[in-house]
């Protein structure tokens, strides 16, 4: 049986990206013995946080210790690694040099990285196949290291509550991730900002609920939202389980996401959304989706199809309003985002991967 190894250097966060690198180990256990490249006495911390955060069953899949590790010599890696028919490897911007075939996923623009230097020439000679998560990427990373890159869409797979009831909640899921310059990747602040503008505007009976992973230590830096939102019906959310999250996304109505709102993504495209899996969530769900027109995005979203995609506050405003005050319109959009949503489907996913790997 093949032997494949995963490696995510991000595995202590357990967010969008560990979804979608779980979610090839889940996919690939079912034909190959599967390994990820870690902590072994973090193993079963990390296969229930997975199970409880993420929805992935990773009971199959094994831990073998982490060859990427700063302290693991490049000769020692590249010994353990030739115990190894294949390995997936999420790139920071790094690209290792392994004994097996190596298959580099990118899942952001990497700009800092020269492309052009004999030492990256050398590395990216060893790689079978590169593969990016959106064409987004695949355009940034193209271009940077000069060559023809895959794209696997991550997989969504839906938990949509039956049942229950729509309510007039306007919702946002995101990490909470802030930089040294206080600058919130995920534009929850900005949202904030926009929905105090309606309700002050005379907006009456809705909600605004944010769902937001928070890692320990920026518990505090998240008080500044919570001051913010004061005096408004706007609620934070943070750090719930799986199933819980799927009850937040079939109650909601609107669905937000303004990441890369008023940055320049010209000089720095990474700052963009890369993909979105929590927009094809809710729209799986059934939420309208009212996104910032730009990285990922813009593949996901059919513009006044099955969602909309703004170019700043006024629109997030009236489109947003439009949809209130039109239930007919609300509910033919709604329908549409669910059909929408089905190409992005785990399935899909999970055939696309095999055919890489095996080609």
């Amino acid at each position: 049986m093949m032997r494949i190894g995963i490696f995510d250097p991000y595995l202590d966060t357990l967010s969008g990206g560990e979804k979608y690198m779980l979610s090839i180990a889940s996919c690939l256990v079912q034909e190959y013995e599967v390994f990820i490249f870690w902590d072994k006495s973090k193993e079963d911390k990390i296969k229930q946080t997975a199970l409880k955060k993420l929805g992935i069953d990773l009971s199959s899949v094994k831990f073998y210790s982490n060859i990427f590790d700063k302290k693991t010599s490049l000769l020692s890696r590249f010994v353990q690694s030739r115990k190894f028919d294949a390995i997936v490897y999420l790139s920071d911007g790094s690209i290792p040099i392994v004994g097996s075939k190596l298959f580099i996923h990118f899942q952001f623009p990497i700009e800092w990285i020269n492309g052009n230097s004999m030492k990256t020439r050398i590395k990216l000679f060893f790689v079978k196949k590169i593969f990016c998560n959106s064409y987004f990427t695949k355009s940034f990373i193209d271009k940077k290291l000069d060559v023809k890159s895959d794209v696997l869409y991550p997989p969504v797979n839906l938990h949509v509550v039956k049942n229950m009831e729509k309510e007039n909640i306007i919702l946002h899921v995101g990490r909470f991730d802030v930089d040294f310059h206080e600058s919130n990747y995920k534009k929850q602040d900005v949202m904030i900002d926009i929905f105090k503008k309606m309700i002050d505007a005379g907006l009456k009976n809705w909600k605004f609920k944010l769902v937001i992973g928070v890692r320990d230590g920026d518990e505090e830096k998240l008080n500044k939202l919570r001051t913010i939102s004061e005096g408004y019906p706007i609620e934070l959310i943070v750090n719930i389980p799986n199933q819980k999250l799927w009850e937040y996304y079939s109650k909601a109505k609107i669905y937000w996401h303004a990441t890369g709102y008023g940055e320049n993504l010209q000089k720095y495209p990474e700052k963009a959304e890369h993909f979105g899996i929590s927009t094809v969530e809710a729209m799986g769900s059934g939420c309208v989706s009212v996104a910032f027109n730009a990285g990922g995005q813009k593949e996901i979203i059919e513009d006044n199809k099955n969602g909309y995609l703004c170019n700043n506050i006024e629109d997030f405003i009236s489109k947003t309003n439009a949809l209130i005050k039109d239930e007919n319109l609300l509910r033919k959009i709604s329908i549409a985002s669910i059909r929408r949503s089905s190409i992005f489907s785990g399935d899909r996913f999970c055939k696309e991967l095999k055919k890489i790997i095996n080609e």
